[in-house]
């Protein structure tokens, strides 16, 4: 991503936590990038592209946070544990994430649409931001993929793989669910821990 692109989506996250989406000029935004307006038009298009490409921006880090937090541990439990942990992390340090994951936007948040817009846009980057954007719904299906990929053994069976997505799904709505009801004094690894755990003996 452009070093001007980025500075930008920095400087509207920065806008954002000071003040309602609503109330974020796009010219302050340029001013504090230390860009023209052309230049953040030119690159989003409009302030609805802009909020696109913010809230597209912090869903992929998310996901590329899921990925490390798999790739954290040797032990499969703890690396679902460790996805799990980061995603209630991630959710109490980013307001867009938590929206995003749970489906809940506040009035000072911008609130995108997540069908596709038209795109007349020469930036590949805010074509992907004019593209779908993903639900509640999508996170579960984008995190339990990403377990299966990180966790599924070489030559793995087709019951492995489907025991695995399972497991993934259940360790990220266990997340979720500590997302909106935070875990007790253990905190959210050790819950997911003893919950596989369980699971297992009963199986």
């Amino acid at each position: 991503m452009p070093a001007a692109r980025e500075s930008l989506l920095d400087a509207a996250y920065t806008a954002l936590a000071r003040r309602p989406w609503s109330a974020v000029r796009m010219v302050d935004v340029a001013a504090v990038a230390g860009v023209s307006r052309q230049t953040l038009y030119n690159e989003f298009g409009s302030k609805e592209g802009l909020a696109r490409a913010l809230v597209r921006r912090e869903a992929d880090a998310y996901l590329a946070g899921v990925e490390r937090a798999l790739a954290s541990h040797t032990e499969p439990r703890e690396r679902l544990a460790a996805a799990a942990e980061w995603t209630v992390s991630a959710a109490r340090g980013n307001v867009l994430v938590r929206a995003m994951l749970t489906g809940c936007w506040s009035d000072r948040l911008p609130a995108p649409t997540l069908k596709a817009v038209p795109s007349s846009s020469a930036v590949p980057a805010q074509r992907r931001a004019d593209g779908p954007l993903p639900s509640p719904g999508d996170f579960v299906a984008l995190v339990r993929d990403r377990a299966v990929a990180a966790l599924t053994p070489p030559g793995g069976s087709k019951a492995q793989t489907a025991e695995l997505a399972r497991a993934g799904e259940f360790v990220v709505r266990l997340g979720l669910s500590c997302v909106v009801a935070p875990a007790g004094e253990n905190g959210t690894s050790a819950l997911v821990r003893d919950a596989l755990a369980t699971v297992r003996a009963m199986s």
